[in-house]
């Protein structure tokens, strides 16, 4: 195995790159060794200066860096190597490991430290946990980039004040790092919200982990969650960690956890209250700094008075609570995001943009998008395959928006205020159950409605 291509890059199995700085050269050899058979590639320095010209040729994800050098400071070394790259984690060596050096070391920018003579197997540990370093960081970077994939960068800019609220709410709630309850009907952008929560709170550019809780059955998502050893149920070929032990440092979003069984809610409750929590099979305790944002569709305080939910669980995830409005409360937000979900697809499949008829935006407005952003994303993006014409028309749209489409008048048209009245009380009407429920959203006497309702032919 090489330690290092013409071309600089590492091959797939590699599990680090790594920098061995002493002045000691039966140090640098045995270190070597023991880097080389956990399949890390390694570079070998006996002094600060040669260790810098191997920064300057190439990337390292780790640094082990002797603390007495024959005519330096190791801890004076340490700033350079982070001024030429500042994700290097550094593991300082010292033959005199005492508090008073550990601190000055982590001060300068050291992430830990190894003794001399060095244990083969405490080094392990150091190159595992800074392994899992850096895959929580590429994994960040993976889900920015698929998210950018999948969803358009909508402006979060809304004409709605409702939505202008809910931000402005998620923003203040995002600086303070207590758990937060995300309610809404699917398709709304629960999802999208969280992200937002986490990017704009102290844990930003630290790990996002999703966990979809109604996709999975009680035992995996206990294991998903948090972690297995191999042989602790058929299928567990290997110890794995849980997203729990991912999202250490950031945030963990539950998604739709009004699924969660009773056995999983007692453990996430634990967790929430401890931070603590086992790998299923394991009797060890581990802790994790996360915070958890969650989600559901479902009336969570009518499954508490079924049995069905944890009512302390429920105090615990909604410190603060922030309801997502369905597309049709907000549909001032409707046509710009639809321009830019066809600026979007349009670019994804490198064809022009299309452009909606006056008559196609009527369309829009008047459905009620049961299935509020995802629909609406869905609906759009077939019309970018399928639709010919640059100019998309209301023959555009699936059968079922047609059928759908709510053809009364509608705020903001070109209608009476009598049709608007008319339209309005009918709608009332139907989603009341009794007439004098009815009159009281209308704020009028039950007699004014009826005679309303005789006059206008409902």
């Amino acid at each position: 195995m090489t330690e290092k291509s013409k071309s600089g890059t590492v091959p797939a199995e590699i599990l680090l790159r790594v920098l061995v700085i002493d002045d000691d050269r039966n140090i640098r050899d045995a270190l070597s060794m023991d880097l080389r058979l956990l399949n890390c590639v390694v570079e070998t320095a006996a002094h600060g200066e040669a260790a810098l010209a191997h920064m300057r040729d190439g990337h390292f994800d780790l640094a082990f860096c002797d603390l007495q050098l024959e005519n330096e400071n190791g801890i004076e070394l340490i700033p350079k190597l982070l001024a030429a790259d500042s994700e290097l984690q550094i593991v300082v060596l010292t033959a005199f490991a005492s508090y008073e050096t550990a601190v000055h070391a982590i001060k300068a920018g050291a992430t830990n430290y190894l003794q001399k003579p060095f244990d083969p197997l405490k080094a392990r540990e150091l190159v595992e946990e800074a392994a899992a370093t850096r895959r929580r960081a590429r994994s960040m970077s993976e889900l920015e980039q698929r998210v950018q994939q999948s969803m358009p960068e909508i402006d979060i800019g809304t004409q709605s004040s409702v939505m202008r609220n809910i931000l402005q709410m998620a923003a203040r709630a995002a600086k303070a790092d207590v758990p937060v309850l995300l309610r809404g009907e699917n398709g709304t952008g629960k999802g999208i919200l969280a992200r937002i929560l986490h990017l704009q709170s102290p844990r930003g550019k630290e790990p996002f982990v999703t966990v979809n809780c109604p996709s999975l059955t009680d035992e995996l998502l206990n294991s998903e969650l948090f972690g297995h050893i191999k042989g602790s149920f058929t299928g567990a070929v290997r110890d794995q960690p849980g997203k729990v032990e991912a999202a250490d440092g950031g945030s963990l979003f539950l998604d739709e956890l009004g699924d969660l069984s009773s056995t999983i809610q007692s453990k996430l409750l634990r967790f929430l209250q401890e931070h603590r929590y086992e790998w299923v099979g394991d009797t060890r305790t581990r802790q994790a700094d996360v915070r958890i944002i969650a989600a559901t569709n479902r009336n969570l305080e009518a499954q508490v008075a079924d049995g069905l939910f944890r009512e302390d669980l429920l105090y615990r995830l909604n410190v603060v609570e922030i309801t997502v409005p369905p597309l049709r409360e907000r549909k001032e937000d409707l046509l710009p995001m639809a321009r830019e979900f066809l600026k979007f697809f349009a670019n994804g499949t490198d064809s022009p943009v299309k452009e909606l008829s006056s008559s196609a935006q009527e369309i829009l407005l008047r459905y009620e998008w049961p299935g509020n952003v995802r629909e609406l994303r869905n609906e759009l993006q077939r019309i970018t395959v399928l639709w010919p014409s640059r100019l998309v028309e209301p023959e555009a749209f699936s059968q079922r928006i047609h059928q759908n489409v709510n053809h009364g008048p509608r705020l903001g048209g070109i209608h009476s205020l009598v049709d608007i009245e008319a339209e309005h009380i009918r709608k009332t009407l139907s989603h009341c159950n009794t007439f004098e429920e009815a009159a009281r959203v209308l704020g009028i006497e039950a007699s004014t409605l009826w005679r309303k309702r005789h006059r206008l032919g409902l």
